[in-house]
């Protein structure tokens, strides 16, 4: 194999060979910042998915050393994050409704297989346009749905009381009828640590929020005898590295949609994080390299007890706020995780689960974005309405289906658009070649007796043919033109159905005596109508490179 082809399959082969010596203690000092967030987080995102703690930082490891090697970003993350993990959690709920850990454990690695298997087949067969499937206001409002229901999950954590999962609205009212059970000190200790970790992420925004709450946490367990009060402890944490186990592939067959849902979510976020943080100069990541990236971790992963992984904006901010040069500085958070399940890993045993909960919340809430709807809605209502129905699609149906609900409203939405392209009526400015949309603005545009000129705008096919046509014989019996003048210079595409529409429409017009002529038309759109009859049907005469030659030839007729 040539050092080329390596260098592609890997990329830290090329970007190690130019790397400064000077970027080093830059890339120490983003590496241990990042992992302060990412172990605490990944804890939490073990507990989102219904896991053991450690889960979390065994597949922030192996994603985070498998990023560094294969991964084109040099900024990003790559570990795992709480959509993907109440995604998970919905899955291996189904998978082992008993929370045995040991079935949980062996799904989880399976699912992650899977998902890994579908993420690489993506960037085998280059399908990195995907990461589009999802438009910005449906995953603004995917993502709150989420959000609501990871807060909604920690919740009873803060009051100290137990409820069954039933779906979000009916936990609502059993979290409100478990009210008087609550414990008090447990409600204390909660309200000390979402205190502590607002107020220091507000006026102390490069202190390490999540690690100090932490710290607190265990510090108070350890030292007060939170335990003897009623609060409840994390438990016993497994130490050491993570082992080798082969999943249980016999799960496949149950496991493989939910998977494929999983590996979705997880490039989009994987790639919207990936573009959020390319500094001027930067190459943008390419999406097909990082689909084999996080697919080849995500596999690796599945044979060492991992959830599945994908990129986070969190940890990818803090990274590249603390300055990171290097995909090396995900080295030194994977290196800090490692001594932690090494060495801390007891420590963390002594965690109150208020304090986890708090964490989880913090750490949710952001998904949602009042200011991201506010700012959708001051463009376009119709996007506005999509984000709601995402967000609305995860609560009232589940994470799943409501990733099921977004993908199928970002798919209506384009399906929308492509049918709603305009149709302008177009005049001349007074004095030049400039045509432009008849206004109010402008009542001084030239028009022409007899003449009707129209500019339909995007590509012409079979979904919207019709509608456009309905909306031409409108205008054609309100101006009975003589002439009718196409300007196709807007329209990159003229798919077969709308040609043979628009032959049928041409002798319809002959017949009503209006004269068809075409104006500006793109090469592809050239190709095509060399092909149709209509071509020979209109001959040389009836078409025009501009506007202003079929005005000057109407004018001479």
């Amino acid at each position: 194999m040539s050092t080329s082809r390596i260098s592609q399959i890997f990329p830290v082969m090329g970007w190690v060979r130019s790397y400064r010596r000077e970027w080093l203690r830059f890339d120490l000092v983003a590496g241990l910042t990042t992992a302060a967030v990412v172990i605490p987080k990944a804890m939490a995102y073990g507990a989102i998915a219904g896991l053991p703690l450690v889960v979390g930082l065994y597949t922030s490891l192996v994603m985070l050393v498998v990023y560094a090697a294969m991964g084109t970003s040099r900024l990003l993350s790559v570990t795992t994050s709480s959509t993907i993990a109440i995604l998970a959690f919905d899955t291996l709920g189904e998978v082992a409704p008993g929370g045995d850990v040991a079935t949980l454990m062996s799904a989880s690695a399976t699912l992650s297989l899977l998902v890994g298997a579908f993420l690489l087949l993506g960037g085998l067969l280059r399908l990195g346009a995907v990461a589009n499937l999802i438009s910005d206001p449906v995953l603004t409002g995917f993502k709150a749905g989420i959000g609501l229901v990871i807060v909604l999950d920690q919740v009873s954590k803060l009051f100290g009381v137990h409820i069954t999962k039933a779906g979000f609205f009916r936990d609502i009212v059993s979290i409100v009828r478990h009210l008087p059970e609550t414990s008090l000190p447990t409600l204390l200790l909660s309200v000390a640590m979402l205190a502590l970790m607002l107020g220091l992420e507000q006026f102390a925004p490069k202190v390490p929020a999540p690690l100090v709450t932490v710290a607190v946490g265990i510090a108070l367990a350890a030292f007060a005898g939170l335990d003897r009060l009623g609060i409840s402890l994390v438990g016993t944490v497994q130490a050491g590295l993570p082992t080798f186990a082969l999943p249980d592939l016999s799960l496949a067959e149950q496991l493989w949609p939910d998977a494929l849902g999983i590996a979705l979510m997880s490039f989009v976020e994987t790639a919207a994080a990936g573009r959020a943080f390319v500094h001027k100069g930067d190459k943008l990541p390419e999406a097909n390299r990082e689909l084999v990236a996080t697919g080849v971790g995500n596999l690796v992963g599945g044979f060492f007890h991992i959830m599945p992984g994908g990129g986070g904006t969190s940890q990818t901010a803090v990274n590249e706020g603390a300055g990171a040069r290097t995909q090396i500085s995900g080295l030194v958070t994977a290196a800090v995780i490692m001594a932690t399940l090494l060495f801390l890993a007891p420590l963390f045993g002594l965690m109150p689960n208020a304090t986890l909960a708090a964490v989880v919340i913090v750490a949710s809430i952001g998904l949602v974005s009042p200011a991201e709807f506010r700012a959708i809605r001051s463009v376009r209502t119709m996007e506005f309405r999509w984000a709601l129905i995402a967000a609305a699609g995860v609560m009232f149906l589940g994470t799943l289906q409501g990733l099921l609900v977004a993908v199928l409203a970002s798919l209506v939405a384009l399906i929308f658009h492509a049918n709603t392209h305009p149709l302008l009526v177009l005049g001349r400015k007074p004095g030049t070649h400039v045509f432009r949309p008849l206004s109010s603005e402008h009542p001084e545009d030239e028009t022409f007796p007899g003449l009707l000129m129209l500019r339909p705008e995007g590509s012409i096919h079979f979904a919207n043919a019709q509608r456009l046509g309905q909306k031409m014989w409108t205008l054609i019996a309100e101006f009975s033109p003589k002439v009718l003048v196409l300007d196709l210079s807007a329209v990159p595409v003229l798919e077969y159905t709308a040609l043979r529409m628009m032959a049928d429409g041409e002798e319809k017009l002959r017949e009503a005596g209006t004269i068809l002529w075409l104006v500006a038309m793109n090469p592809e759109v050239v190709t095509v109508m060399q092909r149709s009859p209509l071509w020979e049907r209109l001959g040389r005469e009836r078409m025009f490179f501009t506007l202003e030659q079929a005005v000057e030839a109407f004018q001479r007729r």
